[in-house]
């Protein structure tokens, strides 16, 4: 595959990530951002609003073969204050979130 049309694939999981964001917690669509591909840093930037109501950050792998370790470890890294979780998805196949078991769990505690 050519690496532009591997960066579209990445492209399309962002813009979808990026959407159904917006459309689950109603925030403005200016206030969630899908970065540039191969840009350093977490895949979607969030605006204050969007950011309260979603305090995760992003990183998204639209790929065939997953290397799922060195993909949180890669949002771990660029996340900052936030937690980090990984979207992943292939073709044929629905996304599916990875994401730190002790903080899902307490994801319902508080809930």
């Amino acid at each position: 595959m050519k690496t532009s049309s591997a960066k579209q694939k990445g492209r399309k999981l962002q813009q979808w990530m990026r959407d159904l964001l917006i459309q689950k917690l109603g925030v403005h669509p200016e206030d969630i951002e899908s970065r540039s591909m191969g840009s350093q840093g977490e895949d979607l930037i969030m605006a204050r609003a969007a950011r309260k109501k979603f305090p995760l950050s992003i990183e998204c792998k639209n790929q065939e073969s997953v290397n799922v370790w060195k993909s949180y470890q890669q949002a771990a890294e660029n996340s900052g204050e936030y937690e980090p979780i990984v979207v992943i998805k292939r073709n044929q196949s629905k996304p599916l979130v990875i994401i730190d078991a002790e903080y899902f769990v307490a994801m319902f505690k508080e809930a």
